[in-house]
């Protein structure tokens, strides 16, 4: 009987542990995993990462996929990244864990240019200012 109470009493332990852990306030709250954990995709297509600029919370994972007939490749402008040749269909991911902007490039056709965006989830992007809505404000 003694060890059948001592596996019953660990277990308890165990599950109590567990409780405390999952329920304290040490883990993210649910908004701020459900962000890092959404999908954040780039399509190379048509000679262009497409979108051209990308907002993603810190801890984001960001896929690339080539849609193009031609081959591409992602580089970052500071060396943080850098994929290999992408055939068509082929993918290259690259998790942010640091705040900041992110140039990159196609090694192969440098006029292809675009923007990662890594900050805080709790920030919202503004849109961008134009010549005419400056001149209506």
């Amino acid at each position: 009987m003694k060890i059948a109470n001592r596996k019953i009493g660990s277990a308890s332990v165990f599950g109590l542990a567990l409780g405390l852990i999952l329920f304290s306030g040490v883990h993210a709250s649910a908004g701020d995993s459900e962000k890092v954990a959404a999908k954040y995709e780039i399509n190379i297509q048509d000679f262009s990462f497409q979108p051209m600029t990308l907002n993603v919370p810190v801890g984001a994972t960001v896929t690339w996929t080539n849609k193009d007939e031609e081959p591409h490749t992602v580089f970052s402008s500071d060396d943080m990244f850098k994929s290999k040749a992408l055939d068509t269909d082929e993918k290259f991911s690259f998790t942010f864990t640091k705040a900041g902007t992110y140039k990159y490039f196609c090694s192969v056709h440098p006029k292809m240019v675009a923007t990662i965006v890594v900050g805080s989830s709790k920030n919202k992007s503004e849109p961008m200012k134009t010549d005419e809505t400056e001149k209506t404000n």
